[in-house]
């Protein structure tokens, strides 16, 4: 039987797949059929040569919630608050996002004005009550809802994350009136304080809940009609797995589903090839993502904003994602710069190169014009190089430039852009880029790592076996992973250690029933990781701290404070032994193991040549002839001196004459940068 992970990306869907009692590996990547996802990952499964029916588990990441997000393109949702806090998804935490531009302006909000009700209610931050429920007037919304064909509602109330009884009492009103959409309760959803963060994640998970419940409901009959009998599983952007039915009750969890394979996969790396600090980048057709990965764990965040002023606040991998990918398209702007992105020409109509109706310049096409990339990809389609050079000739003369020169000046600024997006991961989590090695994944990842590397100064990178669907084969070595928080304020001197073991208690009992649920009862097969957020009495944001996993004493209490400085001083450079710390929420991580496959090993190509011939490439201004190598046939210790082309099967690593490389015991090809 097959594991099959499943990428499902703005321009490629990946797939990767492994036998669960063998060392078999597969994997394909077809374009993404955006009208319909869920094809092109039935045309992954059969380019990879499989039967759906011998198919045990399709891990699937996709996009369809973050696309849905973006572009507004959901059924109308409702929200509902208490008098006074209509707007409160759209003033969010009055910051300006360009502090100089007067032109700037918000994002859509993510539910319409119009559909957005008061009512009038409060509850104290104590969780008492100050003032009833207006029945009347929840009745009234009710009935409108039920007048409007809204397919689902959020309920936020102020001061409901110590007190959900009036949300509860409002949504069991809306269930009279409107027994078939969708309730979600801020109570429920998050029981963390600040409104602005708990509304929102409310509201995403209003507004995409019927998108993804109709999506995975189509999944799931196409499956159906071709046989499969397995186990679906979804990636969560906390780095871990559920089943279809969470996910469709969880949409806000799937964010950065994609990514976290990515994630999941150099942190497989980080265990198996003897690097601890791995800076994971993945660059697709669409977008650049790059985050940190520490001792085999991703870092996580509980800010995430997908757009500005647009936070999520469930755990999730501290992801960074720009638009700078393949199908990234140059232009130049109203001063006459050149620019990329972060427009994508995507999967339709695709780069000029791939013959599928695009006539702007893409990455791509100035990767084919230099030289960079096979004509032919390996044999999977023919690129026209006619139209990549007619494509890019657009730009170059409006900026006065050879074609050459455009197209590597567009490479420039897209590498720029990518590194850019490195530093501010690397700045805001407190890390020194030159600690870490730099792993390049997706398709055109490695084209530009080392020029990512150098601008940041990075000594080392990595290009890992199955590099061009990196994201799928993370999906495959994934677990089980459900994450619970609530709210609980204390300095840490004074702290009630009898309630919060309780509330430890209590999280770790309903971490221990989702993942029955999900098929997981082995204790052996448990692990619950407990954290809290923590600050010093004052700040205004929250430090992840580890907390002992036994009922909580006073010298624990020593200790939590010992870790919370050490977290503190790891994130921000700075820690105080005077300012009191204090607890701020409690949260717990289970985890559900799944069963390992054996390891991966390098599946090289025996009895094939690891080179292949000798082409033309364009670096700094001159065409360089540089050796050409089939990385998939590259046996472990093979060393190789810039300038040089690696072509893999679904990627392609291009190496300047200032670099040299060795393939690893993992079959990994190491590139060190001569700084």
């Amino acid at each position: 039987m097959w594991r099959v992970g499943v990428d499902v990306g703005g321009t490629f869907t990946d797939l990767f797949a492994r036998e669960e009692d063998g060392d078999g590996q597969r994997t394909a990547k077809v374009l993404t059929t955006r009208p319909d996802r869920s094809v092109g990952v039935l045309e992954a499964i059969k380019q990879a040569g499989i039967d759906i029916a011998d198919v045990s588990h399709l891990i699937h990441g996709t996009t369809t919630a973050t696309n849905a997000l973006i572009e507004r393109s959901y059924p109308d949702a409702a929200f509902i608050t208490t008098e006074g806090f209509r707007d409160t998804l759209e003033i969010g935490r009055q910051h300006r996002e360009h502090l100089y531009d007067p032109y700037q302006t918000k994002p859509t909000p993510i539910i319409k004005r119009r559909f957005r009700y008061t009512v009038s209610e409060r509850m104290n931050s104590n969780g008492e009550t100050e003032r009833e429920l207006d029945e009347e007037r929840a009745k009234e919304i009710a009935k409108t809802i039920r007048c409007k064909g809204i397919k689902s509602v959020g309920i936020g109330f102020i001061n409901s994350y110590v007190g959900g009884a009036h949300e509860v009492r409002m949504g069991e009103i809306v269930r009279e009136y409107c027994p078939d959409v969708y309730i979600i309760l801020s109570s429920e959803t998050r029981p963390v304080y600040r409104e602005h963060g708990r509304f929102m994640t409310t509201a995403i998970r209003a507004a995409l809940m019927p998108v993804m419940a109709e999506y995975f409901d189509h999944l799931e009959s196409r499956l159906q009609s071709h046989n499969f009998t397995g186990t679906t599983l979804i990636l969560k952007s906390s780095g871990g797995v559920m089943t279809l039915d969470l996910a469709r009750l969880h949409p806000e969890e799937q964010l950065e589903s994609g990514p976290a394979g990515g994630v999941a996969y150099a942190g497989y790396l980080s265990k198996n090839s003897g690097y601890d600090r791995i800076l994971h980048s993945d660059v697709g057709g669409t977008s650049f993502d790059v985050s940190i990965v520490e001792d085999g764990k991703g870092l996580v965040t509980r800010n995430h904003e997908l757009q500005w002023e647009v936070p999520i606040i469930v755990p999730m991998l501290d992801i960074h994602s720009v638009g700078a990918g393949g199908g990234s398209i140059g232009w130049v702007d109203s001063g006459g710069s050149l620019r990329v992105g972060p427009q994508s020409a995507g999967s339709e109509p695709g780069p000029a190169c791939y013959g599928l109706g695009g006539t702007e310049p893409t990455i791509t096409d100035a990767n084919l014009l230099l030289g960079r990339l096979e004509p032919t990809l390996g044999g999977k389609i023919n690129l026209d190089m006619e139209a990549a050079e007619k494509a890019v000739a657009g730009i170059a003369e409006k900026i006065g430039l050879s074609v050459l020169e455009a197209a590597e000046g567009m490479i420039a600024i897209g590498c720029e852009y990518m590194a850019h997006a490195v530093r501010k991961v690397m700045t805001s989590r407190g890390r020194d880029p030159r600690d870490f090695i730099y792993a390049s994944f997706g398709g055109a990842g490695s084209l530009h790592a080392c020029f990512v590397a150098r601008s940041m100064n990075i000594p080392k990178i990595m290009v890992p076996p199955n590099a061009g669907v990196a994201s799928a084969c993370g999906a495959t070595v994934m677990d089980f992973r459900q994450d619970m928080e609530t709210f609980y304020y204390s300095p840490v001197e004074g702290a009630d250690l009898g309630r919060i073991n309780e509330i430890y208690s209590l999280l770790e009992e309903k971490g221990r029933d989702l993942l029955k649920a999900q098929g997981i009862s082995d204790p052996s097969r448990i692990e619950l990781i407990r954290t809290a957020q923590m600050r010093y009495v004052g700040q205004s944001y929250e430090v992840d701290t580890d907390i002992p996993s036994n009922i909580l004493t006073e010298n624990d209490l020593l200790k939590i404070k010992a870790a919370f400085n050490e977290a503190h001083e790891r994130e921000f450079g700075v820690s105080s032994e005077s300012f009191a710390p204090a607890f701020v929420s409690l949260s717990v991580a289970a985890i559900g193991k799944m069963k390992e496959p054996p390891a991966m090993k390098p599946q090289i190509k025996v009895g094939e040549s690891p080179t292949s011939g000798q082409r033309n490439v364009y670096f700094d201004g001159k065409w360089i002839e540089c050796n050409v190598y089939c990385g998939d046939a590259l046996p472990i210790g093979y060393e190789i001196k810039g300038p040089a082309i690696v072509d893999y099967e679904h990627a392609c690593a291009v190496l300047p004459e200032w670099t040299n490389a060795m393939v690893n015991d993992f079959g990994a090809l190491i590139i060190t940068l001569e700084l």
